[in-house]
């Protein structure tokens, strides 16, 4: 064996320990089986590994790293048998499993290669089963979780509806309210923006209708004619008119219109109003509704329940006396 070969070994047996150190196991055997590994006690690792895989008891994590102790071990001693049972076992609990060849001899490496292509069917099957094996954790561990968020869901609820109160309202409504002008009767029924608009729609009309009467009454014109009177030739009558001058006729036209346009279309809009009020009319309307539960009162000492205290005076003969009176 050349110099330089020797020297490449060296390196990767120090090398070993510090990385597989790093694989911590929770077993303390475990720890102790890899350890003497490292000093070199194969047949005691091949020995000891087996007799703790028999007892039970691992992870998967521990039980692959100790049937790869045992396999490497009898391997380095040429127990070839052995080492192959190992690390088929291996293999099975680990498909994809591979030694690093910066740490472990290309000999065993190769050693596994070998046996991976010989158990390749073996594998993909294995292969197989894990993938669906991970799909169903998977798919378990999603119900769980579904599952969970409903009964958290669901415990929200319960705790909501138990820290509220259901109040049920009954309004009676009056019938006659419904032939009240200004939508009176929507606002009853809680159309508060139909109501509005009966009510600007009808006020506008009748302020309207009532300035154009005015407007109209203030076109007319009194005067008073004399006349001559015919059961008396020579006495004279005087008759007061009341009338609007031909000059105003426009005028006289224009407020007339307005005033009869406004007024009908008051009335129009009235009908209108009464007629919805009357279709939409309930006698009786429920309105049901959640509220927060108050919380129960809490009694003061004074008034706790089952306890109570009295202080009383009284006077004996030649003095005063006082009493104080616990009841439990």
């Amino acid at each position: 064996m050349s110099r330089g070969l020797l020297l490449l070994l060296w390196v990767l047996a120090l090398a070993a320990p510090a990385t597989v150190l790093a694989q911590d196991s929770g077993d303390s055997e475990v720890d102790s089986l890899r350890a003497s590994f490292e000093y070199g006690k194969y047949a005691e690792v091949l020995d000891r590994a087996g007799a703790r895989i028999d007892r039970g008891g691992l992870a998967e994590h521990e039980l692959v790293e100790l049937h790869k102790l045992a396999g490497l071990a009898a391997f380095n001693l040429g127990r070839t048998e052995d080492a192959t049972r190992h690390l088929r076992a291996l293999l099975r609990l680990d498909p994809d499993y591979g030694l690093d060849p910066f740490v472990v001899p290309p000999p065993a490496v190769a050693f596994l290669d070998a046996l991976k292509e010989e158990m390749s069917s073996e594998l993909e099957f294995l292969r197989q089963e894990q993938r669906l094996r991970q799909e169903r954790e998977k798919a378990e561990a999603e119900r769980r979780e579904r599952e969970r968020v409903e009964a958290e869901v669901q415990r929200r609820r319960a705790e909501e509806l138990a820290s509220q109160v259901t109040v049920r309202t009954v309004e009676k409504r009056n019938f006659l309210v419904n032939f009240v002008p200004f939508g009176a009767g929507q606002f009853q029924q809680g159309r508060t923006s139909l109501g509005i608009v009966f009510a600007a729609t009808e006020g506008a009309l009748a302020v309207t209708s009532i300035i154009s009467f005015f407007a109209y009454d203030s076109l007319f014109e009194e005067q008073v004619i004399d006349l001559d009177n015919v059961l008396d030739p020579d006495g004279r009558a005087s008759v007061r008119v009341r009338f609007i001058p031909t000059s105003r006729r426009r005028q006289r036209d224009t407020w007339q219109l307005l005033k009869l346009s406004s007024a009908a279309g008051f009335y129009t809009i009235y009908a209108l109003g009464v007629v919805d009020a009357l279709y939409h009319h309930e006698d009786q309307v429920i309105r049901t509704t959640v509220e927060p539960r108050a919380p129960p009162p809490t009694p003061s000492r004074a008034e706790a329940p089952g306890t109570s205290a009295r202080l009383s005076l009284y006077s004996p003969s030649g003095g005063l006396g006082a009493g104080l009176t616990l009841i439990f």
